[in-house]
Order: C-alpha cells, then sequence, then structure tokens
C-alpha cells in the first residue's frame, strides 16, 4: 500500500532531474507546495486579518446577551476565560475596553455566598451599537430568507442538514437562532424535516422554487452590463499567460448557471457554484474546509482546492492563519469590500469601538507610568533649550571649523611641530 501511494506521488510531481541525497525534496512536501500554492497578495492577506481580541470581545457581547438585563458577573467570565483560548484576570481584560464594557457592584447570586460581587455589563455606547445591531437583524430577516432560499436551490436534493449548515452560518449572516426565527415565518418556503429520526440529521428543505431567485450573481452582472454572462478576471494586465488561460476557459463553453436543473458535472458549473456561494455569503469569503462538507449537496470536486487554484482570477487562495480560504477576488477594491451589507457596517462600527476601548486603555496607561516615573525621578523634567535653525547652523559650522584646528594641532604635536 506505501509502495503505491509513493508510486502515485511521483506520478503526481517528480523531482527536477539531478536532485538527489540531501538535496531531493520530499513528495509529499513537493505535493504540498502543488496543491497551495499562489502567489501572495499583499492586499487580499490585509482583508483576511482577523482581530483575536475582536472575536474574544464578540463571545463576550453574546454572553452578555443571553444573560439576564445583560449583566453578568466577572467570576462567571473568568469560568469560560480558557474557552476564549485566554489566560489571566477577565477584570483586566474588561478594564482594556472601557468604551466597550462597564464594572458595577451587584447582589450576588445564590452561588456567589451573598453580599456584593463584582458584575459588568455595556458600556451606553455599546449598548447602542448593539441594539442597531440587532434592528439590523430584524430588518434584514428577509434578506436572510432569499439567501437561505438560493442556497437550497444551488444544492442538489433542494435541502440541507443543519448541523452543516451551522458551520457557514456567520458567513451568510445567519443569527443563531436562525432556524427558530426564519423557518415559521415563511410555511410556504420552508420545512424542518428529520428523516432518520437522530439529533444530528435534522434537514431544512425548500418547498417552492422561485425562478426570479434563480439568477445567480453572474448573470445579475451580465444583464446589468447588457453582455452575455461570462467571469470577469481580477488580475492586472500583466498576468498575461493567467488571462489567457481564463479566456480560453471562459470563451471555450458558454456559462452554466448553478441554477440549471443541468446537474452534469463540469468544471465550469463547479467554479459557477462556489462563485455563487461566496457571492451570497457578507464577507465574500470561505473556509475551503467547511465548503468541503458539502461536495455531495453542491456537487463539487473531490479536490476542491485544485480547481480554485486553476482560477486565480476568479478565486484568491490564502493559507493565514493556517486556515485555507477562498476570497472572491472581484468583490474587493484593494483590501477594502466593495458592496458592504447593512450587518457588515455594524460590524465593522463594532470593532472600530473596540479599538478605540484598547487605545483609550493604552493612553491611560502610559500616562500613569510615566506618573510613576516622574514621581521616582527617573524622567528629568528640567525643559531643554530649544534652538532655532539658524543658531544650529551657525553652532554645525563652528563645531566644524573648531574639530579642523584641533585636527591641525594634533598633527603639529605629533610630529613634534610647535603649535
Amino acid at each position: 500500500m506505501a509502495t503505491k501511494r509513493v508510486a502515485v506521488l511521483h506520478s503526481f510531481i517528480p523531482n527536477p532531474p539531478g536532485l538527489a541525497g540531501p538535496d531531493r525534496v520530499p513528495e509529499i512536501l513537493l505535493l504540498r507546495r502543488r496543491l497551495w500554492s499562489m502567489k501572495k497578495d499583499a492586499l487580499l492577506e490585509a482583508a483576511l486579518s482577523r482581530n483575536r481580541r475582536w472575536i474574544v470581545n464578540n463571545q463576550i457581547k453574546n454572553l452578555l446577551l443571553r444573560s439576564p438585563g445583560r449583566t453578568a458577573t466577572v467570576r462567571s467570565l473568568q469560568k469560560r476565560f480558557k474557552t476564549f483560548d485566554l489566560q489571566g484576570r477577565a477584570l483586566n481584560w474588561l478594564r482594556k475596553y472601557p468604551c466597550c464594557f462597564d464594572t458595577l457592584s451587584g447582589q450576588a447570586g445564590p452561588d456567589g455566598g451573598g453580599g456584593e460581587e463584582l458584575r459588568f455589563t455595556f458600556s451606553k455606547r455599546m449598548a447602542a451599537l448593539v441594539d442597531e445591531e440587532e434592528s439590523v437583524k430584524e430588518a434584514s430577516e428577509p434578506a436572510m430568507a432569499r439567501r437561505l432560499a438560493k442556497l437550497l436551490m444551488l444544492s442538489r436534493d433542494r435541502r440541507l442538514n443543519v448541523v452543516k449548515l451551522n458551520e457557514l452560518k456567520r458567513n451568510f449572516g445567519f443569527p443563531d437562532d436562525y432556524v427558530l426565527r426564519l423557518i415559521p415565518k415563511h410555511p410556504e418556503i420552508f420545512r424542518v424535516i428529520n428523516r432518520t429520526g437522530r439529533q444530528n440529521a435534522m434537514e431544512i428543505e425548500l418547498l417552492r422554487w422561485d425562478p426570479n431567485l434563480a439568477i445567480s450573481a453572474v448573470e445579475a452582472a451580465a444583464i446589468d452590463r447588457g453582455t452575455e454572462p461570462r467571469y470577469v478576471c481580477s488580475l492586472p494586465e500583466t498576468w498575461f499567460k493567467t488571462r489567457e488561460k481564463f479566456d480560453e476557459f471562459n470563451d471555450a463553453t458558454p456559462y452554466v448557471s448553478p441554477y440549471s436543473e443541468d446537474r452534469t458535472e463540469s468544471e465550469k458549473r463547479a467554479v459557477g457554484v462556489v462563485h455563487e456561494i461566496l457571492s451570497l455569503s457578507l464577507w465574500k469569503k470561505a473556509s475551503i474546509l467547511k465548503l468541503e462538507h458539502f461536495k455531495r449537496e453542491f456537487g463539487l470536486p473531490v479536490r476542491l482546492n485544485l480547481l480554485l487554484l486553476r482560477h486565480p482570477c476568479i478565486f484568491y487562495v490564502s493559507n493565514r492563519y493556517k486556515i485555507y480560504t477562498v476570497v472572491l477576488r472581484e468583490a474587493y477594491n484593494g483590501s477594502e469590500l466593495i458592496d458592504k451589507d447593512p450587518l457588515v457596517v455594524v460590524k465593522d462600527k463594532l470593532g472600530e469601538l473596540m479599538q478605540e476601548g484598547l487605545h483609550e486603555y493604552n493612553r491611560r496607561r502610559h500616562l500613569a507610568n510615566l506618573g510613576k516615573k516622574r514621581k521616582r525621578g527617573e524622567i528629568d523634567l528640567t525643559p531643554k533649550k530649544e534652538v532655532d535653525d539658524e543658531n544650529e547652523e551657525e553652532a554645525l559650522r563652528l563645531d566644524t571649523v573648531e574639530k579642523r584646528e584641533e585636527r591641525i594641532r594634533f598633527y603639529k604635536v605629533l610630529f613634534d611641530e610647535k603649535p
């Protein structure tokens, strides 16, 4: 069995001729390079940068939203700190973001031993943004329902497993309770089924096909341009060979809509399905590993990574943070998302407020440290005399003259001459 695997690897990517011994690269490393290598795009890499602090604060925000009165004890947050992959004191973390969280003393719960206990809640500005986010979610429910319907229309059986769909719910802006929030409001479109009775076998099924929704992002853009549907290359004109291959792929066969009844597996249809899934997502990107969970449902190829790497004009593949992510190139202008969903705009505001809180904490800490150093006498408080530009130039000129005269006297002494 091992011999067969080595033979397969050799057939995939042979080493260059003449390489032997320590210079020979292991076949598995060459295979990985071939499967995942793509020229780095600094701007798109910046768009993929994620703030670990933002993720943690978002988890704390969700914790407060689930708590009565949007208030929780610092002790309860400390217990969850390890689940956030954090160490240290929870109170210190909250104090780093004074713009986001307020701490206060309150009555301890039944398991707190009675007396006073430190609690935390949203600051006024944070509470206002959280309320705005909730209102945007409510206003976006029709858009969420359309997004869910289009995903079900892309699938082969017009149904998707809820457990699998939960892996991508953040990408499409679905709230945690989207099954309870969306399905009952649209009984004529969706229903929840469980054919085996197992808890992880619950599925959402599409009951009605809507031809108005069966229009892909590529087709909608073509209608706006008044042209035939075709993919757009987002690489610079200097990428001659890549663009030539892209034109061959684009012109060889007509565009295949991912919503068409023809489910024949082809590369053009697979590219269309991935393109449409990314177009439906809020940030126009997704984890490749999570997309691979839907190979059967969406008719994606077994080696999805190879498909994506063959089309760098359309997709950008990154392994930032050791998470392989595919990005829709045409959706970004540099590192900025072109078409931002209202939910994305609100989340950007939350991120800016969190960053502002961290800057405020760092400023206060810097001033406090300066005060301590002044008290210890480590900082000289006497003001330094400022020299204007003219006096500075004159001082430099005189300094140069003095140094030249000093060198003359030095050499005279060195050669026993009278200065």
